[in-house]
């Protein structure tokens, strides 16, 4: 089963990191493959705002929706999505945010997949899996479109 995971060190509030992450409905302009993304329902509950949200990734002729639930913990500055319907045979995403001072964070990103498909997986395989390691650099880059690019150096990624 494919996955990725990275640790960054990043300019930017653990907070502001979190509110990036959690504005889904902003990702078809900046993450790759998302096409769309439209949230189909939304709860509290323990503190926690839970969607549902139905994603739709795309390259070249190729097409796929699929649908999450995705957990916002503001508390714990955490974020999971957990698959429910789609292409894949598992799906896992989980982000968390870890504050170092007032402008600076580590983003911790970490995905696991199967497609359920073989042969989906043969065609969308090798570009799902590019784009998934680009997913954190997409972050990145709009969070310093959205708060300012820090003129302080980050430490290696």
């Amino acid at each position: 089963m494919p996955s990725y995971a990275t640790d960054r060190r990043v300019s930017h509030s653990a907070t502001e990191m979190f509110d990036l992450v959690a504005d889904v409905e902003s990702y078809p302009r900046f993450v790759p493959l998302c096409e769309k993304l439209a949230v189909r329902g939304r709860a509290s509950a323990n503190g926690k705002e839970v969607l549902v949200v139905d994603m739709t990734v795309s390259f070249k002729l190729i097409s796929e929706a699929f649908t999450s639930r995705v957990t916002l913990d503001r508390d714990d500055l955490k974020i999971t999505a957990t698959y429910l319907d789609g292409p894949f045979r598992h799906l896992d995403n989980r982000w968390s945010f870890v504050p170092l001072s007032d402008s600076e964070s580590i983003v911790h990103f970490s995905i696991d997949y199967e497609f359920r498909s073989r042969t989906l997986g043969a065609l969308m395989g090798a570009v799902f899996d590019r784009a998934v390691r680009k997913f954190a650099d997409a972050f990145e880059v709009r969070a310093d479109e959205i708060y300012g690019k820090s003129s302080a150096p980050v430490a290696a990624k």
